[in-house]
């Protein structure tokens, strides 16, 4: 005969108070330092014991025996308490027994960030205090869509400073082997994507002073161009359309031509979507209607001295 399932007449009602454990040595200090947070955030913020246990929907003797640091501290017990307290629980749990003030509003400020601002912020402090900002500027890379004059700019200044020219398609092609039309046919744009950012940490872990020129569409990748960012004077050479299309008619590329007008509308799309990505450079340099000359000489005296 099958044994019936018994049920619970009624649910069990929660426990306000986790079963004692005994602390090992090192958890009676960790317990104390929670305890002293819980009632320092709790005196900050002006309440009550009182009101601070009927929030976290604990007991008071729990409460208190948590603040002198007696409490068996349940993980979810605590979460209720920093619920209650309007803060982190990793705040209540951190190691460190201070923190300056500055520490705690730059912590405070990053924690009401929204998470799709926290990249922006990450490569602006890596650019302004980065490991050594000196550093940073000895490597020059120059964006912009093809056409912009990044080689041809690019050789020059690696020439005048005397450092090496590396142009990160190169080292792309060169990592894979092959082309990189064959790189897309084979493995497609999150193939080329992955060359990309790969070639680009070697490169910077191989050149302390170097000219770099990025593909044109670097920009449209957020980890490799926060990394581009944040490791190098990063200067974006602009120019119209329809500049960036003769210029890349000039250098004997017919195929813009094929349908020319649909084309320059493509490139005034690219160029108009990716304004916004391009302008997180370091430095503008407007090379539309300029002779080479004229351009190098427009970026050179823009150049901080390195």
């Amino acid at each position: 005969m099958p044994r019936k399932l018994e049920l619970a007449s009624s649910p069990a009602k929660p426990d306000l108070e986790p079963q004692a454990v005994v602390a090992r040595n090192g958890e009676v200090e960790l317990l104390r330092r929670i305890g002293e947070r819980v009632r320092e955030m709790r005196a900050r913020r002006g309440m009550t014991q009182k009101a601070l246990a009927r929030d976290a929907g604990l007991s008071e003797r729990y409460l208190g025996q948590l603040e002198t640091g007696q409490g068996n501290v349940s993980i979810l017990f605590l979460q209720r308490v920093a619920a209650a307290l309007g803060m982190p629980l990793a705040e209540l749990l951190r190691q460190e027994d201070e923190r300056s003030v500055e520490e705690k509003l730059i912590r405070g400020f990053l924690e009401r960030l929204p998470p799709k601002r926290l990249p922006d912020v990450i490569f602006r402090l890596m650019r302004e205090f980065g490991t050594v900002e000196s550093d940073r500027k000895k490597r020059i890379a120059l964006i912009g869509l093809r056409g912009a004059g990044k080689s041809t700019l690019g050789q020059r200044l690696a020439r005048e400073l005397h450092v090496p020219f590396v142009e990160l398609d190169r080292e792309i092609e060169r990592e894979a082997g092959t082309s990189l039309s064959e790189i897309f046919l084979l493995y497609g744009q999150a193939g080329y994507r992955r060359y990309e950012q790969r070639c680009l940490e070697r490169v910077i872990q191989s050149y302390d002073r170097a000219v770099i020129t990025g593909g044109g569409s670097i920009v449209s990748e957020p980890a490799t161009y926060d990394l581009l960012l944040a490791s190098c004077y990063t200067v974006w050479l602009r120019a119209s359309p329809e500049d960036h299309m003769a210029r890349v008619l000039a250098q004997g590329d017919l195929r813009p031509m094929e349908g020319s007008e649909e084309a320059m509308e493509d490139l005034r799309r690219i160029l108009s979507g990716r304004a916004l990505l391009y302008g997180k450079a370091d430095l503008v340099v407007d090379t539309s209607g300029k002779p080479v000359d004229e351009a190098f000489q427009d970026l050179r005296k823009s150049l901080p001295a390195i």
